[in-house]
């Protein structure tokens, strides 16, 4: 079985082609079947009555109706091939350094911040960037930058030179006044487990976790209110404003700073068995096929849809490689990933999948193929951006169950 190569991109980017290529692979957990692993969690409802729950759905498997859990959801993936190709790029990688991009600059304490568009999560639409200066001028008023906003679908070149994964992942300029850009995931991908126990309320079989802490000092550490309250002012600056609240006061507890024990506990979201595990993208041609790139020649406008197919398919092969999702959800391949291209009318074509020096060559040819083909300015050129420093001064972190 052979793997997939440019010209099967160019085909399947040209009128007629293929629909879509798809990655299916089993996984399994990696302590074995007996394992149980932790599902995504989302939050149900608002405010001080929000639950952190898992998400079920049925789901067509094996011939029949089954429950189902999400394990990773689609923004999830997506962020992952993000991390991988902006790790790649940190490390200099001669391919993907290639890629252009924007870049959110902030300094804190003397040392310099760098966020890009492949790291912010609205990509080059993100807030972040539009609250920043270019050259010392607003960003939404810097020519460089209105180019983007300005973008179509039918003529996507200022963000394929600029920002394609804006492209390639979806981005939607969701508060402009007018000409608000908004383009479609040309990948999407999830993982779901299919669950052991199909017979019963799927929150009956749900696990919980336990918490517990144990300070070698002692399992109480009893400070008065003015003991404690020197203790948090001291950390202030590092403290999380819920740590520092829950500190401070005539019902402070001295917990809220790290200090003693606490009894185990079954309280927060475990995990769930599956009898079997998937993880699933797919890309869509019929969607690259939508985009135009003011080539001189039709045959530009394919090549320059390829080359966002290569780096989706130079992403997919470094995030499917790291399977690092959360803690208590370590997860193996159970066997190779099948990819299938859609020929359309029933026909299908299977691949190898790609390794990550197969999907270099791929990306490689692809992006010179662009170059000729569509006159494209693919560099690896930077849009610097300024962030503001209001928002970097008024930026917390709320504490996270991981």
């Amino acid at each position: 079985m052979s793997t997939i190569t440019l010209q099967h991109l160019l085909d399947a980017c040209s009128p007629g082609g293929a629909s879509v290529l798809t990655s299916v692979t089993p996984l399994e957990p990696a302590a074995g079947p007996h394992a149980s692993v932790a599902p995504a969690k989302f939050l149900e409802g608002k405010g001080r009555t929000a639950k952190p729950v898992f998400a079920y759905e049925r789901r067509f498997w094996d011939g029949e109706a089954v429950t189902a859990v999400l394990i990773d959801s689609k923004q999830s993936q997506s962020n992952r091939l993000e991390a991988a190709v902006s790790a790649a790029i940190a490390d200099q990688d001669p391919v993907l350094a290639r890629t252009p991009r924007i870049e959110l600059h902030f300094e804190r304490a003397g040392k310099e911040i760098v966020y890009s568009d492949i790291d912010l999560p609205h990509r080059a639409f993100d807030g972040q960037i539009r609250a920043g200066t270019i050259n010392g001028e607003p960003a939404t008023a810097a020519q460089e930058y209105r180019e983007l906003r300005n973008a179509t679908v039918a003529d996507a070149r200022p963000l394929l030179e600029r920002s394609p994964i804006t492209l390639l992942l979806g981005g939607w300029d969701a508060s402009r006044k007018t000409h608000a850009g908004r383009y479609r995931s040309l990948l999407v991908g999830e993982i779901i487990g299919i669950l052991s126990d199909q017979g019963r309320d799927p929150e009956v079989n749900q696990s919980k976790r336990g918490g517990a802490r144990i300070d070698p000092l002692g399992a109480r550490i009893q400070l008065d209110q003015a003991e404690r309250e020197v203790i948090a002012d001291v950390q202030k600056s590092e403290l999380s404003d819920k740590a520092y609240t829950n500190s401070y006061g005539q019902g402070g507890k001295s917990s809220s700073l790290g200090l003693g024990g606490i009894p185990p506990s079954l309280e927060q979201l475990g995990g769930v068995t599956c009898r079997a595990i998937i993880r699933s993208h797919v890309l869509s041609f019929a969607a690259l096929r939508a985009l135009r790139f003011d080539s001189p020649t039709s045959e530009g406008d394919v090549a320059c849809r390829a080359l966002l197919a290569a780096l989706a398919l130079n992403g997919l092969a470094r995030s499917d490689a790291e399977l690092l999702l959360r803690a208590n959800c370590d997860l193996v391949e159970a066997g190779p990933a099948v990819v299938t291209l859609d020929k359309r009318h029933g026909q299908k074509e299977n691949f190898e999948p790609l390794s990550i020096e197969q999907a270099q060559e791929l990306l490689s040819a692809a992006i010179d193929n662009a170059v000729q083909a569509a006159n494209l300015t693919w560099d690896g050129s930077i849009l610097v951006v300024e962030g503001n420093p209001t928002i970097l001064a008024a930026a917390a972190d709320d504490s996270q169950d991981d």
